[in-house]
């Protein structure tokens, strides 16, 4: 039996998936789009899992797309139809953005290694990012003839703006760990070999958090972006309403009170 392209390991109540394809930089075929799919949908339906660390084997944490793949590699014969690129968006890439965008759970990438293309909008669209000191960033589009996708046309500007988007998307330089911390791209930058245990920290740290209210905080501001002031108010309202009524809601005020450390459980 091959060995799966998700590795799945579990500490306590953080879960880590680490893309397998090292020999190919981790980039992505339509199989391991399926096993980190299906992945990710069994960390959210697994109620002891409270965070998750989205990784890479080897030297990177994805490369992107696997150009040989049948399902995008061009049949060059004189003539031949072409791959509808626009299909494989829809089918492989639209569905695990979205899933990682809607996990119950926060999401931490821990970039390893160069995240190309559609493996670095990956790891942007998780809630927090680490990368080591070595790890780049690159938007290798243009490069090809594309643009960027796996919802890095929607990512980027709202991380650095017009123009450092453009910069990024146009030119498609590499662009170091630490300078994308600099500009904003990522949460942080650690050295290489602190990398996984940083991320597990920050993981175990967001575990024992009110998870339920770690999740409506990401949702509340990527609607936001969408709002007015008055809208993003309401919003807010609507939020505390609900999370109010919470379990964590109270625990945390009795925890405070009785100065002494909460146990969130919702979910």
């Amino acid at each position: 039996m091959s060995e799966p392209l998700v590795l799945v390991t579990q500490a306590g109540a953080v879960q880590t998936l680490a893309l397998n394809r090292p020999a190919a930089l981790n980039s992505f075929t339509a199989e391991l789009h399926a096993q980190l799919l299906a992945a990710l949908e069994a960390a959210a339906a697994n109620a002891e899992v409270r965070c998750v660390v989205l990784t890479g084997s080897g030297r990177a944490f994805c490369a992107g797309q696997d150009l040989a793949d049948p399902a995008v590699a061009p049949d060059l014969t004189p003539g031949a139809m072409p791959k509808d690129l626009g299909d494989v968006i829809e089918k492989l890439y639209g569905p695990l953005c979205l899933r990682i965008r809607s996990m119950p759970v926060p999401v931490i990438a821990a970039v390893n290694g160069v995240a190309a293309g559609a493996g670095a909008n990956l790891a942007l669209g998780c809630d927090l990012v680490l990368a080591a000191r070595s790890a780049s960033f690159i938007q290798a589009f243009t490069k090809i003839g594309l643009v960027p996708d796996t919802g890095g046309t929607w990512l980027l500007p709202r991380l650095v703006g017009r123009a450092q988007a453009l910069g990024l998307a146009l030119l498609g330089d590499k662009l170091p760990a630490p300078e994308a911390e600099r500009l904003g791209l990522i949460w942080r930058c650690v050295d290489d070999a602190a990398l996984q245990d940083e991320a597990q920290a920050l993981a175990q740290r967001l575990a024992a958090m009110p998870v339920k209210a770690l999740v409506a905080t990401r949702n509340a501001i990527d609607a936001a972006a969408q709002m007015d002031y008055g809208q993003a108010l309401a919003q807010e309202a609507a939020v505390q309403r609900t999370l109010g009524a919470a379990a964590d809601y109270r625990e945390g005020v009795e925890a405070f009170i009785g100065k002494r450390a909460p146990t969130f459980t919702d979910r």
